[in-house]
């Protein structure tokens, strides 16, 4: 398929890829013209675990380096554009990387860590996620976290969180939060799907919204396909203004079911906190990471100008990430 020249021209960036790592993902990203990526590193790992995944990145930006750099100011996505390799944010979804130890957040800093999601679906010591039965908000540990989290220019993602905890980190944080990775409830009943209200919360205090071409998310479930894509990214554009939203796919290309029950489990291993089953499917029409660019064409055949397309695609995530990690 010929990619467009106004694909190949734009920086793209993704604000959630969850897949599990190999060269050949890696090559996907860089056939897909994928300028800079969200990574996760840490869900349900605590600090051991974490910092064993965060030295096997290392691994990869020496094994791989010929298509990945990593990224720790915003200003390198645009080299990486320049040379023609995928940036890597290094992001955790959940704070049990850090236990009860505030004083490690600078040290993940220092290791490259750029993003951290509060709460991943259930209680921790920061806060509630969204499938618990009783959000009792923000903790008191939790306000310290944040507090450290702006001091060190860590972006605070509220994704899985839930949306009292949420309201109250958007409420207490001085800088833009984000939710990376997130559809909206007003086209679909799902827990992880945030209302109307709640997204024009984030935006309003200088936050962003990270949209997820995810099926298990949108109303089509498997037979979602790029044109309900479109009509996702038109309604959060509705809702939250043309210059506030991005991409946030939440692709999980080559993981096995085993992979998806550790996920839906509380902290990876207890009740079945999701109630999803199986592995999840993906968008028709955009099976792997490396095929960004039929979303771009879906985006040219709805009408949409130059400069719409290009600032979705990822040039309204970076003045975000210039804004709020550099």
């Amino acid at each position: 398929m010929a990619v467009s020249t106004l694909h190949t021209s734009s920086i793209v960036i993704d604000g959630l890829v969850v897949s599990r790592w190999s060269r050949e993902v890696f090559e996907a990203m860089q056939r897909g013209g994928l300028t800079a990526v969200n990574c996760t590193c840490s869900i349900w790992e605590g600090t051991r675990d974490t910092m064993l995944n965060m030295a096997r990145w290392n691994r990869y930006f020496d094994e791989y380096g010929d298509l990945i750099m990593p990224i720790r100011r915003a200003g390198d996505i645009r080299k990486a554009k320049e040379l023609g390799k995928v940036g890597i944010l290094l992001g955790w979804q959940n704070t049990a990387g850090i236990e009860d130890r505030i004083d490690f957040l600078p040290l993940f800093k220092d290791m490259g860590l750029r993003v951290i999601q509060l709460t991943y679906n259930t209680q921790n010591l920061v806060g509630a996620g969204c499938w618990e039965a009783n959000d009792s908000g923000l903790s008191g540990f939790g306000r310290e976290v944040v507090e450290e989290m702006n001091r060190l220019r860590l972006l605070v993602d509220l994704s899985h969180v839930g949306q009292k905890t949420a309201s109250d980190a958007i409420a207490h944080s001085q800088r833009g939060c984000a939710y990376t990775h997130v559809a909206p409830y007003g086209l679909f009943n799902h827990a992880r799907n945030k209302t109307d209200e709640q997204l024009r919360e984030i935006v309003n205090r200088g936050g962003f919204v990270g949209v997820a071409t995810y099926p298990p998310f949108m109303k089509s479930g498997a037979d979602t396909t790029l044109d309900d894509c479109v009509e996702l990214f038109e309604y959060m554009i509705n809702v939250c203004g043309e210059e506030n939203i991005g991409i946030g796919t939440d692709f999980t290309q080559d993981h096995d079911e085993a992979f998806f029950d550790y996920l839906r489990q509380d902290k990876g291993y207890a009740r079945r906190a999701n109630p999803g089953r199986g592995k999840a499917p993906t968008v028709k029409g955009m099976d792997t990471l490396a095929d960004y660019p039929k979303l771009t064409d879906a985006l040219e055949r709805r009408g949409w100008s130059e400069t719409r397309i290009r600032r979705v695609l990822g040039e309204n995530w970076l003045r975000f990430l210039e804004q709020n990690i550099d």
